[in-house]
Formats: structure tokens, sequence, C-alpha cells
């Protein structure tokens, strides 16, 4: 039986990047964002599904309609970031990034770990270099992907006898859309940057490694620093 993948934020950047290298790898994608279409991808066995998580209803009730089927792998894409002084950030903002970033992905597993575990399947987070380190400006943001990072590591050791696989993927800047509302963005040069295809790189290294070995804790970075100011 084709073995199912589930990938929040698959229409753009990061996710779009680990769900066409899923598709290669022979794995039915189950990609949703709030506009995915499948027109996005060319293979029969992409299907799209939109839900916009930053609405708690239309995320609860996602949840238990995923409940029914049998994920082999769940990744946690989905998230955004603003980098701004602490009291600058509206209330709105900071409740926003700390529910799609933080609380979505615990839902999300929620409903999906019986499956997982049944399947000795996969769980990625796709968290950030700032889970890692402390950054002016980057607070709430990185206190959301620390805080997904300490859920990951505490699962792996809840769920290790079930045989699910379960990694924290660190990725450096990125070159994505995930910038284009921001005052910052990647260097332009090649070596102070990475881009979507290497992350897809890490994931294809955590599932073709043997089964009785775990990556729990991937960190990507460029090989130089470099940013650019708008």
């Amino acid at each position: 039986m084709q073995k199912v993948a589930l990938v929040t934020g698959a229409s753009s950047g990061i996710g779009r990047a680990l769900s066409e290298r899923l598709l290669t790898l022979g794995y039915k994608v189950l990609g949703v964002s709030r506009t995915i279409e499948s027109s996005l991808f060319s293979s029969d066995n992409f299907s799209a599904l939109q839900v916009d998580f930053s609405k708690e209803q239309e995320t609860l009730a996602f949840c238990e309609k995923i409940k029914k089927e049998n994920i082999h792998i769940l990744i946690n894409a989905v998230g955004f970031g603003r980098f701004e002084p602490h009291e600058e950030l509206s209330a709105k903002t900071i409740t926003e990034m700390s529910y799609l970033n933080l609380t979505v992905p615990m839902l999300l597993t929620n409903a999906t770990l019986r499956s997982l575990k049944k399947s000795e399947g996969y769980l990625v987070n796709i968290n950030s270099i700032e889970a890692l380190r402390a950054s002016k400006f980057a607070g709430v943001y990185s206190a959301t992907k620390a805080g997904l990072k300490a859920f990951g590591d505490s699962l792996f050791e809840e769920t290790r006898r079930s045989g699910l696989s379960i990694t924290n993927i660190n990725p450096d800047m990125t070159e994505t859309a995930f910038y284009d509302a921001l005052r910052f963005g990647t260097s332009a040069k090649e070596d102070e940057k990475l881009f979507a295809e290497d992350i897809a790189d890490a994931l294809e290294h955590i599932l073709t490694m043997r089964k009785g070995a775990v990556v729990s804790e991937y960190t990507i970075r460029s090989l130089k620093f470099g940013i650019t100011k708008s």
C-alpha cells in the first residue's frame, strides 16, 4: 500500500520543496495550505487540501477529519515570523504567531499520532536556527520555534518504543517567500543562504536511513553568513 505524507505549508517555500521530494520518493502527499491547488504539482499522487490554520475552528475541524486517515509522515512546515522590537508587535501578531507556529503543529500531531505510531512512521518539525540561539527582535518567533523543538524532543522520548521517528530540522536563512513581508532577506550569494532543496535533501536523508537510527536534530547552516536589508 502506498504510504501517505501530510505536509502543511505545502503551497510554497520549504513545504512545497518537501512535497515535491516526497512525490519523487513515491509517497502519496496530502498538501495543506490556505490557497493550495492540485495544479501546483504534476503528480497524480498529490492532493490539495485548503485549510486556514490561522482559524481555530477550521483547524480543529481538519484535525477531526485527518484522524480517519492512515498517515505515515507528518511534516509541520506551516508558520510565519515577524521581527520587531517586542513592544512594537501587536497583540494580534503575537497571538497568531504563537498559534500557527506552535499550537497548530501540536494539534496536528495529536490528531495523527496513533496512525504515525502504528505505521512506525515519521514526524518532522520544520523549526529554525532561531530555536537554538537568541537573536534580537526575534523573541516571539524564537519562543515558538524553541517550543516546537521542545515538543518534538519530549515526544521522541514518549513514543520511543513505538518505532516512530521524530526529527527537528533547524534551517538557517532559506531563500523563500518567508522574507517577502520583512525588512531583511537572504543574501544574493549562494554560499550565504540555503535553498528549499537543501531542506528536501535533509528530509530524504532522514527517510532513507536505516530505521533503527534516528537523526533527532538536523541543523543546516549556510557556509557563510549574509543578509540583505530592504
